[in-house]
């Protein structure tokens, strides 16, 4: 029976997934408040602390951080790998369903406390988006609830191949990243800020015709500038000028 294991903060749509998981044969691991959520759906869940024997401590600091959890998810598809973990009464996880607490939106709160601001690093969640991107040849990760539906289909259907693992991934990956430079920002101050920008639209060209030229934007259409052009020639960089 494939394991899927649930820790996240943002839970929309978890429960519907949760749902498709089970009616496809899942068995669901789940951290203290995931766990607590799907329980109350009456869904079949383990907790955590359960399984690894090791309750969370801390208030919470430390749920997920234990070599069950993360010897299951990094264990490459071997039989060597699985008689190790076998050996310590644990099994593989293939699923890795997870989110970040919300660092960003709570910096963008007034006055908030660097206290409150630091609590809202996650460690655990980290940990687990990057071992299972690590491990993409074997783990499939979800980062993004907007991927729920898209993965439940791709299981149902049979899809879920590698090209849609390394897919994920990359997300994994570029969502880690952008949160740790968003904790380096907040804490550097006005000393440095490193962006992460993301192409809204090419250009005609740059300020001499003979340049080429792309606008860049924190997200995608962002901004009033990427809007569709409905009549005459695409903007060039003099024209957003």
């Amino acid at each position: 029976m494939p394991k899927a294991l649930m820790s996240v903060y943002d839970k929309n749509g978890l429960v519907e997934l949760a749902k498709g998981l089970i009616s496809l044969g899942w068995e669901l691991l789940a951290s203290g408040g995931t766990a607590k959520l799907l329980q109350k759906n009456n869904l079949q869940v383990t907790e955590v602390a359960e399984y690894t024997g090791s309750p969370e401590i801390l208030g919470g600091r430390v749920k997920t951080l234990h070599p069950a959890i993360h010897g299951g998810i990094l264990a490459r598809n071997t039989q060597e790998d699985f008689d190790q973990l076998k050996s310590k009464g644990w099994a593989p996880i293939d699923l890795v369903v997870v989110n970040l607490y919300p660092f960003e939106s709570t910096i963008a709160q007034p006055n908030v406390a660097l206290a409150d601001a630091i609590e809202q690093i996650d460690i655990g969640g980290v940990a687990l988006i990057r071992a299972a991107a690590k491990n993409n040849d074997r783990v499939t990760l979800v980062c993004d609830p907007e991927d729920y539906s898209s993965i439940l289909q791709a299981l149902t259907k049979g899809t879920l191949d590698q090209a849609l693992r390394n897919k994920l991934a990359l997300k994994g990956f570029r969502l880690t990243s952008n949160y740790d430079q968003a904790i380096a920002n907040y804490l550097e101050g006005d000393e440095v800020e490193t962006l992460t920008l993301h192409p809204i639209q090419s250009l005609r060209y740059g300020e001499n015709p003979h340049q080429s030229a792309i606008l860049l934007g924190y997200r995608h259409n962002d901004t009033p500038l990427g809007g569709q052009v409905l009549q005459g020639k695409e903007l060039s960089y003099n024209n957003l000028l």
